[in-house]
């Protein structure tokens, strides 16, 4: 009994009393909490009703809706969905996870309406939402695309193709980012994976065409449909790649010198360590750096897979699966053996299916070109396939196509070999081009002898295609120039390439080629003409077709004019690199053909735009003679204002550079610009207007076209403001040539003698003219040269005649108030450098002569003449002749109420020259 009860103490059960708390055990949890409450008003507040489509179903019901079970209703979901998109754009942002993830996981669904309807939304979607928008959501949809690529189903897989194409034609860049995992899902679903006969081990698994009796198409028809996006799939790529390349012409671009953008440097700037020319040593465009360390590309720290086809170990495995693949492709479709080797006629399918083999083969091979060793790429290339694309593409080269019989009139075109397209849409002829741009990339010139037997055969195809006459659009030429591009690198001696050559300028010759077809014809002969050029003299050996061609493009320029600009500038630039590498051929045809271009009022220079017309004044130094009746055509093309005064400023230097003036040490082109015809050139630039303009202007009169004193026999013929600055600015241009002449008199005496002969004696004579002038006439007088009188009477003529149309210029007339500095300008300069010319002017005041109208303007005139600190001296020198002007004046006014401009006049002369001071101060006067 003890032991019993000691147990039971042991475990004693507490007992609990009514209305007593139970107590807390030693090792109870305190469960106890307190919370607050956060308040967020904006994020709760609802902006009222969401919008909704016509069932009253906004986005949130749709998108619920698309996880029911019935087909009908999810696809019911899906065109509402699209209607409520359209009226409602904003939603989309808005909602734009929740509906790229909803329309995704709907492309593996069992009803084919639904997938339907799924891709027309989607390709709403693509046109309404950028690529930067779907980026974040873009791998559950490639996802999503993988799976049902890869689907038991073959409606579902034939439906992923369509999806496909609304990725590819709307977010290339993003679909290319999971290259690898795409890839492999085209290979699996033309074919299967098969244990290697050959291997005993599962190491190694290859790949054969599969055969599925479900599907509603043939086996050729649905390889011919993945085909078809692999291709594109693969040009995306490319096109994604850091480097792109023409297809035909990539070759060329190894070795030619493109047209570079030149450096436009400014001498004054530079001069005055305002421009810096940084210079690289046979930099080019991309300055080359000689190191022996190489920075590692971003895609080599990248994991396999991320790499994609940029890595060369994906795009040879690659390679490795779908050659094969292909190459059982072509077989299935290529002409059956007992067919005659002569037509090698084929169905419309079956070169739809080998033109998409050739197709994705071509891109992959650009592909190679892309990485570091392309020659052990090619080389590699070689080894394991040229033996088959001999056996099996070149077996029945070239193919035609087999079109059906119908009584239909006979088109021309059909009864070409060489036509365009069929009835079916299908280009033979780019099958064909697309073979022999892949064979001949596997041929070089260690390997030219094993390779002669099929090259021939391209070869012959080649030349047959570019001579037989036919219209070729852009795609066959840019392939076709590839080729002839290669064939010429593979056999470069002139045997070879000169039929080539003639053939393609065969070509070349067709009348009414589209522009991108000249544009390529172009381009290959520049880049043949450019690489014959880069070699030594002593194994070069010219082209006669090639030079043939250079001679007619400064023709081909004159007779193009503005009718297609982008060719003009092609033009030019090609005649510019052949001028400044002294070819005969084209410089003796640009020197027959320079009149025509320069023409100053149809021309090539003045028709197009100021690029090209800079380029073609810089044909201008490679001319080899420079005629007088060229150089007047020069001469109209700087004053008629239809090139800007800076490039008549750089034509006017190079004339500077050919003439006999420009101090070379050492021996320029003999007779190249004639002396006289060298300064006719200048006195018309200066001028500014002909002799026939200016004839016409001396029956105009009155205003406003006409100023007119009746103190000077000079009327001006006011010109516009832009005809006024234009003509201003290459005035002093043709100064600054007139005052490099080292024989300053003899160059005054010329200029004075073409004055005295074309100008004194006309009565109207435009304002920039008379400016001119005078500006020509301060820049080169100096103590040695002699002035004749007519000279002088003209010159004073013409002062006066400006100054009084400057203080008679409205002050609401803007256009005339911007003239007046410059003119101003020149007529006290002259006035200062020659005492008898302000004497004379002087002298012709006779204000008896005048109205009294003007007699405040030549008071106004005196009073400034005073005032004006270089022409103080000379006033007083003339003070007599002054005082005489103000008394005849004061005559004239005798009687009257005396003006306040009479008694500033008065006022001016008392202190400026009857006190005669000595020292005159430097005032300019601003009037």
């Amino acid at each position: 009994m003890t032991k019993k009860r000691k147990r039971q103490e042991d475990f004693q059960k507490v007992k609990l009393k009514v209305g007593k708390k139970k107590p807390k055990l030693e090792n109870a949890t305190d469960t106890t909490f307190k919370t607050k409450a956060i308040q967020i008003p904006e994020q709760l507040k609802e902006d009222g009703v969401l919008p909704t489509q016509n069932r009253k179903l906004n986005i949130k019901d749709l998108l619920s809706q698309m996880h029911h079970y019935s087909p009908g209703v999810k696809h019911n979901a899906l065109l509402g969905l699209k209607e409520l998109l359209s009226q409602y754009p904003f939603v989309i942002d808005a909602h734009l996870s929740s509906i790229i993830s909803e329309v995704a996981a709907v492309f593996t669904d069992k009803d084919s309406s639904v997938r339907g309807a799924a891709v027309h939304l989607l390709q709403f979607l693509a046109s309404k939402i950028r690529a930067e928008q779907i980026a974040p959501f873009f791998p559950l949809v490639s996802a999503h695309l993988s799976s049902a690529m890869t689907h038991i189903s073959e409606g579902i897989q034939e439906d992923s193709l369509k999806v496909l194409d609304v990725l590819l034609e709307a977010y290339p860049a993003l679909l290319t980012d999971r290259s690898i995992i795409l890839l492999k899902n085209f290979v699996e679903l033309i074919s299967h994976q098969q244990l290697s006969k050959r291997l005993k081990s599962r190491d190694k698994l290859s790949w054969m065409l599969s055969v599925n009796p479900n599907r509603r198409v043939t086996s050729q028809q649905w390889r011919l449909n993945v085909l078809t996006r692999l291709k594109k799939f693969l040009q995306a790529v490319v096109d994604g790649s850091s480097d792109t390349e023409d297809e035909g012409l990539q070759e060329q671009k190894d070795d030619s010198h493109s047209v570079r953008n030149p450096l436009c440097i400014s001498w004054k700037l530079h001069a005055n360590n305002q421009q810096h020319i940084q210079l690289f040593e046979s930099g080019g465009l991309r300055p080359k750096i000689n190191s022996s360390f190489r920075l590692r590309s971003l895609t080599s720290v990248m994991d396999s897979a991320e790499k994609g086809l940029s890595s060369a170990e994906n795009l040879k495995s690659f390679i490795e699966i779908i050659i094969p693949l292909l190459i059982e492709c072509w077989i299935e479709a290529s002409p059956a053996q007992s067919a005659p080797i002569l037509g090698n006629l084929l169905e419309s399918e079956s070169q739809q299916l080998m033109q998409q083999v050739l197709s994705i083969i071509h891109l992959l091979w650009k592909l190679t070109k892309r990485h570091d060793e392309t020659y052990k790429m090619e080389l590699w290339l070689r080894m394991n396939y040229l033996v088959d694309f001999k056996h099996h593409f070149m077996r029945h080269f070239p193919y035609s196509l087999q079109d059906t019989v119908k009584h239909k009139k006979k088109d021309p075109c059909k009864s070409n070999r060489n036509c365009m397209k069929s009835s079916n849409n299908i280009d033979h002829l780019l099958l064909n081009l697309t073979l022999c741009d892949i064979m001949v990339s596997l041929a070089s010139t260690s390997t030219l002898q094993t390779d002669s037997g099929w090259l021939d055969m391209i070869r012959k195809f080649v030349t047959d295609t570019l001579q037989d006459g036919s219209k070729l659009n852009s795609k066959q030429v840019n392939r076709l120039l590839g080729v002839t591009w290669r064939l010429m690198q593979i056999q470069q001696n002139k045997v070879a390439t000169e039929p080539l050559i003639k053939a393609v300028y065969t070509l070349y010759q067709q009348r009414n080629l589209l522009f991108p077809v000249r544009t390529l014809l172009l381009k290959f002969f520049s880049n043949v003409y450019q690489k014959e050029d880069l070699r030594t003299q002593r194994i070069r050996s010219r082209s006669k077709v090639l030079s043939r061609w250079l001679a007619g493009l400064p023709q081909q320029l004159a007779l193009l004019g503005l009718r297609n600009p982008e060719l003009s500038n092609q033009l030019i630039d090609i005649i510019h690199s052949a001028a400044s590498r002294s070819n005969k051929e084209l410089l003796q045809s640009l020197q027959a053909t320079a009149a025509q271009i320069y023409d100053p009022l149809e021309g090539t220079l003045v028709l197009l735009p100021a690029e090209a017309q800079r380029r073609l004044v810089q044909l201008v130094y490679f001319l080899p003679c420079l005629p007088a009746s060229l150089l007047a055509c020069l001469s109209r093309c700087c004053i008629m204002g239809r090139m800007s005064s800076d490039l008549a400023a750089t034509l006017i230097g190079i004339l500077h550079m050919r003439s006999s003036f420009a101090g070379w040490k050492c021996q320029v082109q003999d007779n190249s610009v004639n002396d006289v015809d060298y300064f006719s050139f200048l006195f018309s630039t200066l001028i500014g207007f002909s002799r026939e303009e200016l004839t016409s202007l001396q029956g105009i009169r009155g205003k406003p076209h006409i100023s007119q004193t009746q103190l000077s026999p000079i009327r001006l013929y006011l010109t516009d403001l832009d005809q006024f600055l234009h003509h201003w600015a290459v005035t002093e241009v043709i100064c600054h040539s007139l005052s490099t002449i080292p024989s300053q008199s003899q160059c005054f005496d010329i200029l004075q003698t073409g004055i005295c002969k074309y100008l004194v004696g006309l009565v109207v004579i435009p304002d920039s003219t008379a400016g001119s002038v005078l500006c020509a006439i301060n820049k080169l007088l100096d103590q040695a040269c002699i002035i004749s009188e007519n000279l002088h009477r003209f010159l004073a003529s013409c002062c006066y005649s400006l100054l009084y149309f400057l203080l008679t210029i409205d002050r609401e007339d803007a256009e005339h108030l911007q003239k007046r500095d410059m003119l101003w300008r020149s007529c006290i300069s002259a006035l200062a450098l020659l005492p008898r010319l302000l004497r004379l002017m002087l002298q012709s005041l006779q204000v008896s002569r005048i109205c009294r109208e003007e007699l405040p303007i030549v008071a106004q005139l005196l009073r400034l003449l005073m005032q004006h600190g270089q022409l103080r001296s000379h006033m007083i020198t003339n003070e007599f002749l002054v005082q005489q002007i103000i008394k005849d004046i004061m005559t004239l006014k005798s009687g009257e109420v005396q003006e306040q401009w009479l008694t500033d006049l008065h006022y001016c002369f008392n202190i400026y020259l009857a006190s005669h001071p000595q020292t005159p101060g430097p005032i300019n006067t601003v009037y």
